[in-house]
C-alpha cells in the first residue's frame, strides 16, 4: 500500500481561501486547484497536510466549513461551487455542485449566517450575489432562492449576513465601491430581495466584514477597506432602535444617520455608523470577531495583525495586542517581509484550552500564535496576552518544476514557479519535553518540514540539482546557472533537529540577499570587508562620528543566533531572513533561459542546455566544477530545445531528449572528450518529456524514455556499443508521459521505474536485465496530484528505510508529496530484501 508521508503546497493569496472546522479541529485551505485539508491540531500544535481534495479546473478561491452538517464548501475561478461531505473515516465526497452562472464567473465571496447554515451567499465576478438556501426533507441539498445585482460597475468581495428573525435575512455586501450595501430579504417570499441602504464612509473599496451579536436584537458590523481603517457600524431591531431623530423638540447639535427599513411587514431595522478604528499602516484584508468575547481581530497588507477592544471607561476602540511585523508598504519578501496577509482566522481551542491567530501569507505559508489558558494580569490590562509564534504550514504557492534528494536522501530540494528553492527534511530529533510525549518516536513515522529556504529569486525557478551534499546548483527563467553552498548556520540547524550531518568551519555563517539584487552574499565577506574599513577609520571620535549603516556589525551574528536557538523547525519569518544559501558560482555561456541540468555522479560536470528553435542554440554544455569553467566541447545534435538531460549512473554516458522528438547519446572518453554514440530520429511520435537511466546493476547501458505520445521506451546499447535498439514499448497510457524515475538500488534483480503522467496519475513499474516492463501497481488517485506531475524522484536507498522506498513528486498543482511503499508489497518475487 502506497503510503502519503508528506505533502507540502502553499495556500493561495485570496482573502477567504481557508477556514477552521471547530468539530473536527481540522483546516481547509485553497491550494491551487485543489482544496487542502490538514490534520487536526495537536497539543503540540502541530498540523500537517494530509490530502487533497480534486475537482475545479482553477485557482481555489474560497473555502468555508458548515460545521453543523460537516459540509465544506468550495469556489474557484472556473466558477464552481463544490458541497463537499465530511466522513467520520476522515473522507471527502462531492455532494452537490453550484453551476447556475453561465458565464462561469469566478467565485469571489462565500458566507452563511452565523447559526444558521441552511442558507448560502455566494458573490462573483459577474457582479452577481446568490443566495442558496438547503432544503427541509434532510437531504442537505441546496437550491437557488435568488440573486441580485448591485450596478453594472460592482463585484463582491466579501459578503455576510445576519438571520434578524426565522426566514428573515439581512445581508451586507462591500466590494469594489467605497460603499457598503444592505439587502434585506424574506425567505418566503423570492420577490422580497430589496436594497435596503447604502453605507456612505470608507474612501476605497470594501475587502473584509465581520458580524457578531451583541444582544437579542442589536447586532454590530465590522468593515474593513484599502483605505486603510475599519468602521463599525450598529444594526439594532424593533424596540432597539433609537428613535429620537424624529422628535423635532430636541436640539440636533451633532448627527448620526439612521438606516430604516422593514423586513416581511413586521421586523423594524435601522442601522448606523458607530466606531471608526485607525492603526493599519496598508490595506484591510481580514477582520474575525473574538468568538465570546467583545474583541476585534484586524489583519492587513502592512504584516500586521491587531486585536482590538473597546477602552472600558471611554468605549474607544483601542489596539491591544499587535502579531507580525512592522513592514514597508509593498516590500518583497526577499528582503525579509511576509508581503502582507490574507486571510485570518481566530480560534478557540477548547480542547487543550487555548486561543490560536491562523493566518497566510504571500509566500503560500501560514503563520501561527497562540497563547494558553488565561491571559494573564499584566499592567496592559487583565486580557493583554503573551502570543507566541509556532512553526506552521508551508510549501511552494506555484507550480513545481524539480525535486531532487541530496546525495544520501537526507533532505529534498524543490523549486517551483513561485521563485524558491527548498528544503524538506524529517524532523527526527526533538527536545527532551517533546520526547516524553512522543514514546518511541519511528524515524520513518518522523514528520517533514521545511527547514530551509535556500534560493528566494528574482525569476521563477525551473531546475536544482545537488553537487555535494553541502552545494548544489540550479537554474532559473534566465541564461545563468547558479551554484550555492550551505552556510554553517543551517547545517547546525539541520544537525541538531535532522539526521543531516553538520557543516564544517570553513562554512560561511550565514546568508543575505541586498537590496534589488538576485545573488545570496555570504555575511562572511561581509564582516571581513567591515574590519578592513575599521582598519581605515581614525582611532579617535570615530564613534560619535559613524553613521548608522556603519554601526551594524553586531547585526551580523544575529543570523546565526536565531538559528541557533531553535528546538524546533523554523518558523517563516526564519526560512524567509535567515536560511539562504550563499550563493558560490555563476555559469554563463546559454543564449536563452536555461530549461534543464544535471550533475555527474563523481560531481566534476555539470551538463545543461536551454531553450532553442534552431540547432546552434540546442546543445548541451559542459562546467568544470573545479574551476566552474565551461568546457570547449559542447555537444550539438538537437534541432529543438532540449527537456531533460541525465548521466548515467557509472557517469560514463550522458543521455538528452528534446522536444524534436528525438534522444542523444553520448559517451565520455578517457581524455575527458565526448563522442556521440547515438542521436535517435522519430524515437517517439510526439515531444519527449523526460528520460532516466535503468541502475548499472541491471544492465550496463539502458534507459527508458516518455512521451507526450502516451508510451515509454526501453532502449539498450548492443552490438559492441554501437547501435542503440528498443527493446521495450508500454501500452499507451490513458494521458502523455511527463516524468520518469529509476530507483537507483534493485528489487530482486530487477528495477523499479516510476512513471508521472499529464493528469496527475502515477505508475510503478519493474524492468528485467532483458528490458520487459511489468506494471506493479498505479497509486491511488486520492493521493496524487491533481496537476502535470512535472518531476519524478526517488529517494538513494539508505539503511534506516527498513524494507521502504521513498519517492518525492513535483506536480504542476503546487504540490511537493513524498509516497512510500513497501518492498515487500511490490509483488516481485524473491523481493524480501532491497
Amino acid at each position: 500500500m502506497v503510503e502519503v508521508n508528506a505533502i507540502f503546497s502553499g495556500c493561495n493569496c485570496e482573502l477567504q481561501v481557508f477556514d477552521y472546522n471547530d468539530q473536527t479541529r481540522r483546516i481547509a485551505y485553497g491550494a491551487g486547484n485543489t482544496v487542502a485539508i490538514t490534520t487536526p491540531f495537536s497539543k503540540n500544535l502541530d498540523v500537517r497536510l494530509c490530502q487533497t481534495l480534486k475537482s475545479h479546473t482553477a485557482i481555489v478561491t474560497v473555502v468555508k466549513w458548515l460545521p453543523e452538517h460537516q459540509l465544506l464548501i468550495s469556489g474557484a475561478e472556473d466558477g464552481v461551487t463544490n458541497i463537499w461531505k465530511y466522513t467520520d473515516d476522515g473522507t471527502f465526497s462531492i455532494k452537490q455542485t453550484f453551476e447556475e452562472d453561465e458565464e462561469k464567473s469566478s467565485i469571489t465571496c462565500i458566507n452563511s449566517p452565523a447559526g444558521d447554515e441552511k442558507i448560502l451567499i455566494v458573490g462573483r465576478a459577474s457582479g452577481a450575489v446568490e443566495v442558496w438556501s438547503m432544503a427541509e426533507d434532510g437531504s442537505e441539498k441546496f437550491s437557488l432562492f435568488g440573486k441580485f445585482e448591485i450596478n453594472s460597475e460592482f463585484y463582491p468581495l466579501s459578503v455576510s449576513a445576519i438571520e434578524v428573525r426565522p426566514e428573515q435575512l439581512v445581508v451586507f455586501v462591500g466590494g469594489t465601491k467605497p460603499n457598503l450595501y444592505v439587502y434585506s430579504l424574506d425567505l418566503n417570499n423570492a420577490e422580497s430581495i430589496t436594497c435596503a441602504a447604502k453605507l456612505e464612509g470608507h474612501e476605497d473599496w470594501i475587502r473584509a466584514l465581520a458580524v457578531k451579536r451583541i444582544d437579542e436584537d442589536e447586532f454590530v458590523i465590522a468593515s474593513g477597506s484599502q483605505d486603510r481603517w475599519i468602521r463599525l457600524w450598529k444594526l439594532c431591531l424593533n424596540e432597539k432602535i433609537d428613535n429620537s431623530d424624529q422628535d423635532k423638540s430636541k436640539l440636533r447639535l451633532l448627527s448620526n444617520k439612521l438606516y430604516k427599513f422593514t423586513i416581511g411587514g413586521s421586523t423594524r431595522c435601522a442601522v448606523n455608523f458607530d466606531a471608526i478604528i485607525m492603526g493599519h499602516d496598508d490595506w484591510i484584508s481580514s477582520l474575525c470577531w473574538h468568538a465570546t468575547e467583545m474583541r476585534l481581530l484586524s489583519a492587513s497588507a502592512d504584516s500586521s495583525i491587531i486585536v482590538w477592544e473597546p477602552d472600558p471607561v471611554s468605549g474607544v476602540w483601542i489596539s491591544k495586542v499587535r502579531l507580525g511585523e512592522m513592514a514597508i508598504k509593498g516590500a518583497s519578501t526577499a528582503t525579509g517581509s511576509s508581503g502582507g496577509f490574507y486571510c485570518s482566522r481566530w480560534i478557540v481551542d477548547e480542547v487543550y484550552g487555548r486561543e490560536i491567530v491562523l493566518t497566510n501569507g504571500k509566500t503560500g505559508s501560514f503563520r501561527c500564535w497562540y497563547h494558553e489558558n488565561e491571559p494573564k494580569d499584566t499592567n496592559l490590562g487583565p486580557k493583554t496576552a503573551e502570543y507566541l509564534q509556532n512553526a506552521s504550514l508551508t510549501g511552494p504557492s506555484g507550480k513545481v518544476t524539480d525535486v531532487e534528494w541530496s546525495k544520501t536522501g537526507e533532505y529534498l530540494l524543490a523549486t517551483s514557479l513561485d521563485q524558491t528553492t527548498r528544503l524538506f527534511a524529517q524532523w527526527t530529533k526533538h527536545s527532551r519535553e517533546e520526547q516524553a510525549g512522543r514514546c518511541n518516536l519511528d524515524t520513518d513515522k518522523a514528520p517533514w518540514h521545511e527547514f530551509s529556504r535556500p534560493q528566494i529569486h528574482g525569476y521563477d525557478m525551473i531546475c536544482v540539482k545537488p553537487i555535494t551534499e553541502t552545494r548544489f546548483a540550479s537554474a532559473g527563467d534566465e541564461k545563468v546557472i547558479r551554484v550555492f553552498d550551505e552556510p554553517k548556520s543551517v547545517a547546525d540547524l539541520l544537525l541538531q533537529l535532522t539526521n543531516v550531518a553538520g557543516g564544517n568551519e570553513s562554512m560561511p555563517e550565514s546568508a543575505s540577499l541586498p537590496v534589488l539584487g538576485l545573488s545570496n552574499k555570504a555575511d562572511l565577506e561581509d564582516i571581513e570587508e567591515e574590519i578592513e574599513k575599521e582598519a581605515d577609520r581614525p582611532e579617535s571620535g570615530d564613534e560619535l562620528r559613524r553613521s548608522p549603516d556603519e554601526s551594524d556589525g553586531p547585526e551580523k551574528h544575529a543570523k546565526t543566533n536565531m538559528l541557533a536557538g531553535l528546538q524546533a523547525p523554523p518558523l517563516e519569518d526564519h526560512l524567509q531572513r535567515y536560511t539562504l544559501w550563499p550563493e558560490k558560482e555563476k555559469l554563463y555561456g546559454h543564449g536563452f533561459e536555461i530549461t534543464t541540468l544535471d550533475v555527474s555522479p563523481d560531481g566534476k560536470l555539470i551538463a545543461s542546455a536551454c531553450r532553442s528553435n534552431s540547432e546552434k542554440h540546442a546543445a548541451i554544455r559542459l562546467f568544470n566544477t573545479d574551476n566552474w569553467q565551461q568546457l570547449d566541447q559542447t555537444l550539438a545534435g538537437h534541432e529543438l530545445t532540449i527537456t531533460r538531460i541525465r548521466w548515467s549512473p557509472t557517469g560514463e554516458y550522458l543521455l538528452s531528449v528534446s522536444r524534436d522528438r528525438m534522444f542523444s547519446l553520448w559517451q565520455k572518453g578517457e581524455d575527458g572528450q565526448f563522442v556521440r554514440l547515438a542521436l535517435q530520429p522519430k524515437a517517439h511520435t510526439r515531444i519527449i518529456w523526460d528520460c532516466c537511466w535503468i541502475p548499472s546493476s541491471i544492465s550496463r547501458c539502458m534507459f527508458v524514455t516518455g512521451a507526450r505520445d502516451r508510451k515509454i521506451k526501453v532502449w539498450q546499447l548492443e552490438n559492441a556499443q554501437t547501435t542503440v535498439s528498443n527493446i521495450c514499448t508500454s501500452e499507451r497510457f490513458s494521458s502523455a508521459v511527463t516524468a520518469l524515475d529509476a530507483y537507483s538500488g534493485s528489487v530482486a534483480k530487477h528495477a523499479i521505474l516510476a512513471v508521472g503522467l499529464d493528469n496527475g496519475l502515477v505508475y510503478i513499474y519493474s524492468v528485467d536485465n532483458r528490458g520487459s516492463l511489468k506494471e506493479l501497481l498505479q497509486v491511488d488517485p486520492a493521493k496524487t496530484p491533481d496537476g502535470s506531475i512535472s518531476r519524478l524522484s526517488f529517494r538513494p536507498p539508505r539503511h534506516e528505510d527498513t524494507g521502504r522506498i521513498y519517492l518525492a513528486v513535483g506536480s504542476a498543482d503546487h504540490s511537493v508529496r513524498i509516497l512510500s511503499f513497501g518492498v515487500a508489497e511490490l509483488g516481485i518475487e524473491g523481493s524480501n530484501d532491497l
